[in-house]
């Protein structure tokens, strides 16, 4: 078979998360030109056009795809960071040596060095699709020319879609707008959705960047657009701003827990009927994937007397994380006329929410993205046509399909297997490459890198590139000053990072093919007892 299939049918049990929640045992998914054009039980009629259709037999259960709406992924190819010791907020763990020589410090050099960023971003996209993901936020990208973009690759990305009935998420904020409350709303009210870190701690510090949002005039800088990332610090009248304003939040319990030993108030938003949407972080402080996430925010609710239902849990990363972006015409269910991004794992019996919460990396069979399958059984994906890559994951055989599509040229045709090579290599010899590039080869060029020619880089979020912001810092009262280090304040007085940086260890893909990812978690200072038993049963 020489070319990828645009038509056909597709079979297994079928999980719809449409509004009435409907379960089809056995069906089957009519798909066109990347469009569910029909959903059905098994032995319905074929819609027209499709009697001569090529039929899919997954013998396994379908689901939308997984979206995620927090993950900071270019950092996803470092290992799980072993926190020193408990924090309050954000602003005390991310700053110092070992912050730099564990996380900044190392993305900053292979970001800015040749033929390390598209090993970068092939790596971490195929980390996020091999957990399901369908979407996620994406990896920005800056050029020698002052170009800023987003990567834009096989897996959706929710800050610069290139599709009219996907609207652009805002992720980053201009200075004006971070330091004023008014300009902030104004932003607010011409974006469909705002990811926006807020109140990241659990201190009075943390809760302050949410008492900003409220205006001389009494009046909050807070919008039905506004999704704010983490809010482990607000308190129950917080909440109730929240939701009078039809906010939403974004939950990463796993990170939330290793770095303050708290989450959010889940219990408190549901009650209030709050929008909860589900995001892993990043590896350092968080889960390998989404997948990964949906256990641990499993473990959480049920520590807290079972806050929400299997299904209630699956909605984060399906329909609702599709409301909260805007997408939900389009996306985060499976209904004609929508788009085929779609999830299939190996089980068919008991109840297929619990299922896809215990499932392992290993139980996915396939992902398929507008109806193009990305990844899945060898013996599934050679069914649609060729496949550019195979791989073992957890010693399973799996294929991986990147051809066809309007992928980055910054990329261009890596494969996983020499992004691993190249990022395993990288990562042992950082010392010498931070050397490079702190005394280039070429005067006025990078590592020779001629002058005038375009080189891209990572534009790493957690830096804080200067003119933008992640949240709002807004004062704190009439004679405070705005909150937030720049990156190029701080790198004034650091040591350079040649001085600093050592070998790391180059984060596995999957915790399936990470004998020693459980055992870490498991040394970690702040996370809870029962995340530390509960997380391997569900593995």
């Amino acid at each position: 078979m020489s070319s990828q299939l645009t038509r056909y049918l597709i079979k297994g049990r079928i999980v719809t998360m449409d509004a009435a929640d409907t379960v089809l045992d056995s069906g089957f998914l009519a798909i066109d030109a990347g469009r569910i054009v029909a959903i059905a039980d098994a032995k319905a009629p074929l819609p027209p056009g499709f009697e001569t259709a090529p039929v899919i037999k997954t013998q396994g259960t379908i689901f939308p795809g997984l979206m995620e709406l927090h993950n900071h992924l270019s950092y996803d190819i470092l290992r799980l960071w072993d926190v020193p010791k408990l924090f309050t907020n954000r602003d005390q763990w991310n700053k110092g040596d070992a912050y730099r020589r564990l996380i900044t410090g190392p993305m900053s050099v292979l970001g800015r060095t040749p033929n390390y960023l598209e090993a970068i971003v092939r790596y971490v996209e195929c980390k996020a699709l091999l957990g399901g993901v369908t979407t996620t936020q994406g990896i920005g990208l800056a050029s020698n020319a002052g170009i800023k973009r987003f990567y834009r690759g096989y897996v959706r990305n929710v800050e610069q879609s290139t599709e009219a009935d996907l609207p652009g998420a805002g992720t980053s904020i201009a200075d004006i707008e971070a330091n004023n409350a008014g300009a902030f709303l104004a932003r607010l009210k011409r974006e469909t959705c705002m990811l926006l870190h807020l109140s990241e701690g659990v201190d009075t510090t943390a809760r302050k960047h949410f008492l900003s949002l409220k205006m001389a005039s009494g009046d909050w800088a807070i919008a039905p657009s506004l999704a704010g990332i983490h809010s482990v610090g607000l308190k129950p009248e917080d909440l109730d701003v929240m939701q009078a304003h039809g906010a939403a939040v974004i939950w990463s319990p796993f990170s939330n827990l290793l770095l303050y030993g708290k989450t959010a108030d889940i219990a408190g938003m549901k009650a209030r009927g709050i929008r909860i949407g589900l995001g892993s972080d990043w590896s350092p402080s968080g889960s390998k994937n989404l997948l990964g996430e949906l256990k641990v925010a499993k473990l959480v609710s049920a520590e807290l007397g079972g806050v929400f239902t299997d299904k209630e849990l699956v909605s984060m990363v399906t329909r609702e994380a599709a409301k909260i972006l805007g997408w939900h015409n389009s996306l985060g269910s499976l209904e004609p006329g929508k788009r085929a991004d779609y999830l299939v794992i190996g089980t068919t019996s008991g109840d297929p929410y619990a299922a896809l919460i215990k499932s392992k990396e290993t139980t996915i069979k396939l992902v398929a993205i507008d109806g193009t399958p990305r990844y899945g059984l060898p013996t599934l994906m050679a069914q649609f046509g060729p496949v550019t890559e195979s791989l073992k994951v957890g010693g399973a055989k799996r294929a991986l399909n990147f051809s066809a599509g309007n992928a980055d040229p910054v990329v261009g045709a890596l494969t996983l297997n020499e992004a691993q090579k190249r990022l395993t290599d990288g990562l042992q010899r950082l010392k010498e490459l931070a050397l490079a590039l702190e005394n280039p080869a070429v005067p006025g060029g990078l590592l020779g890198i001629s002058d005038g020619a375009e080189q891209w880089f990572l534009d790493l979020n957690h830096d804080e590139p200067q003119g933008e912001a992640l949240r709002p810092h807004l004062p704190f009262g009439p004679d405070a000053t705005p909150t937030g280090l720049r990156a190029s304040e701080a790198l004034l007085a650091a040591v350079p990072l040649s001085q600093l940086l050592g070998p790391l260890p180059l984060d596995a893909l999957t915790v399936a093919g990470d004998p020693t990812f459980l055992t870490r978690i498991a040394e970690q200072k702040n996370l809870p007892g029962y995340i530390k038993q509960g997380l391997p049963k569900l593995y």
